[in-house]
């Protein structure tokens, strides 16, 4: 598991029944269908850009790469959504990614 951010690490502290229960939703979702990891990923990517959440976005796109997404795939999963929510939110989203890229490869 990576490393979490500082406030999302006290909150877990704070309310650990919480945070489990968030954790036991999430794993029951990502197993009640078909798609694999790298796919279920790219939407998580899909779907933080359109709620403009940078974070999410840099945290799959992490996940998105370990699960064997190129960088060509993340950047189309971006591009995708222009149509829908804009080509400014686009283009923030596609910032996020393009450093994420940056960071994992150590530039």
């Amino acid at each position: 598991m990576e490393k979490l951010p500082y406030l999302y690490q006290k909150f877990t502290e704070a309310y650990p029944d919480i945070y489990r229960a968030h954790e036991d939703m999430a794993r029951s979702c990502h197993v009640a269908g078909p798609l694999d990891e790298k796919t279920r990923q790219l939407v998580k990517i899909a779907v933080a850009a359109a709620v403009k959440s940078e974070g999410a976005v840099h945290s799959h796109t992490r996940q998105a790469l370990k699960a064997g997404a190129t960088a060509d795939e993340l950047r189309h999963t971006v591009l995708l959504t222009a149509t829908t929510i804009g080509f400014p939110n686009m283009m923030a989203a596609f910032s996020w990614v393009e450093e994420t890229i940056e960071l994992e490869r150590g530039f």
